[in-house]
């Protein structure tokens, strides 16, 4: 029997509300929120009352990457008390699912943004609200995703595209992304015109063709002023009342068969392989085996890594693109975990006075780091302000410290400290001890025990 959905009261920051404000008073939206500063839920609220308080919008489509499509909005209309009255077709999977999909009833529609194309070219248009997740993702005025969804541009009647960073390589990127939201009303209608008003060639190439575009003097400031009605940033300080940290948890679910097997290794204290097994003699040992199944893999009786699942990895891949090209700081707990990390994605680590120096030069975008590593005193809060969390400590201490790098006296931006969680494992007891400051053997000792008697009352009921 399921368990009933325990959702939580939404008390809005300020700056939550005015941005949900912004979006309701504007038929084109930009909203450029960091990671962590809850753009779904402002948006999701937003939509609730132009759906039903304001009479505004019929049918929402929502064009987001892949993952974020399949998670994360469902995942928020279930957390919040106040939107337990949406409904979310996910717009996903074959092309037949696809479908099948589209002729649900729903107030929401969540598509990835690699089937834009496809829905456009499949379904007659009549989805009338439109929330691009990631709008730099358009940022190409040649990707056919942007030329697609530009053709359907006049029947949108609203348009809300959020991200972090909507320009990480510079304004060249932005036209595409203004042009989805105002049809190209401030930025003009084609790329090369914004480009010729607003850049000049530094060189040329292959007999005189323009090459390397810089931006001219001014145009920064003009490129602001002609979007800033429709564009609100949520990243500097000085413009909103905002917490110094802001703490994120960004859960991830295992498939029935992954689950089966951390079950397995959790009930039995033993998870046998081909040729190996992996043995959990105590409280202690089992803890350490759960924490990197939840990880991902899991170290045998000869220290070899078994994998099980890259759950963690697709998240953390989903929010380095969020940071769309800030700096990144990626703690680890096991080596298998750094070893995955590095063999998916470009990533130098911090060990050495060389790799401190180089980070806070802002010579690394993802660096890694063991929280062990990161002792008291060591400065790194010039190199960047977004943390993950990819495995979690049992240390307080090593929490608190390894967070302190970049939350501490001289960081000039705010601190977004992500926590990747697995579900329905013991990600959560970690993380729940350290939210509550209640760590050590004794609590670690207490979650598998928990668990323990669970499974056991379980296979007394069956």
């Amino acid at each position: 029997m399921a368990l009933p959905v325990k959702r939580c009261e939404y008390q809005p920051y300020e700056y939550q509300t005015f941005s949900t404000n912004f979006i309701l008073n504007h038929k084109a939206a930009g909203l450029f929120l960091e990671p962590g500063l809850g753009k779904t839920v402002i948006t999701l609220t937003a939509i609730l009352a132009l759906l039903y308080d304001y009479f505004d919008a019929t049918k929402v489509l929502v064009i987001a990457p892949l993952r974020v499509a399949r998670d994360t909005w469902g995942r928020e209309c279930e957390k919040w008390e106040h939107l337990k009255g949406l409904t979310i077709s996910k717009v996903l999977g074959s092309e037949k699912e696809r479908k099948m999909a589209l002729y649900t009833k729903a107030d929401i529609y969540v598509i990835n943004r690699e089937n834009v194309e496809w829905l456009i070219k499949t379904k007659d248009w009549d989805f009338d609200t439109v929330i691009i997740d990631e709008l730099s993702s358009f940022k190409s005025p040649s990707a056919k995703r942007f030329r697609a969804l530009k053709k359907v541009r006049h029947k949108i009647k609203r348009i809300v595209g959020l991200t972090g960073t909507p320009a990480p390589n510079g304004l060249l990127d932005i036209w595409s992304q203004i042009y989805l939201l105002d049809g190209g009303e401030r930025l003009g209608r084609t790329y090369s015109g914004y480009r010729s008003r607003y850049f000049h060639p530094q060189k040329y190439i292959n007999g005189g063709i323009p090459a390397d575009y810089a931006i001219n003097e001014g145009a920064e400031e003009k490129i602001y002023e002609k979007i800033s009605d429709i564009c609100i940033s949520m990243k500097a300080l000085e413009y909103l009342k905002m917490p110094e940290i802001i703490f994120n948890k960004v859960e991830v679910e295992l498939s029935e068969k992954e689950m089966q097997l951390y079950r397995q290794l959790e009930r039995n204290l033993l998870l046998p392989f081909e040729n190996s097994d992996v043995d959990a003699a105590n409280a202690a040992v089992l803890s350490n085996k759960l924490l990197q199944m939840s990880g991902g893999a899991v170290y045998d009786e000869y220290g070899d890594a078994h994998l099980i699942h890259a759950r963690k990895l697709e998240a953390l891949e989903d929010l380095i693109e969020a940071a769309n090209g800030k700096p990144v700081l990626v703690y680890y707990a096991f080596k298998h975990e750094r070893d995955r990390i590095r063999k998916r994605f470009s990533a130098g680590e911090i060990n050495t006075s060389e790799d401190i120096a180089k980070w806070n030069r802002g010579e690394m975008q993802l660096a890694l780091c063991h929280p062990a590593s990161t002792g008291h005193g060591l400065n790194l809060q010039e190199g960047g302000s977004t943390i993950i969390w990819f495995g979690l400590s049992w240390s307080l201490e090593l929490y608190q410290q390894a967070n302190a790098r970049l939350w501490r006296q001289g960081q000039k931006q705010t601190v977004v400290i992500h926590h990747i969680l697995t579900k329905g494992t013991i990600d959560h007891r970690v993380m729940t001890a350290l939210d509550n400051k209640d760590t050590g053997q004794s609590a670690l000792i207490e979650a598998v025990r928990a668990r323990l008697k669970a499974n056991q009352k379980e296979g007394e009921e069956t």
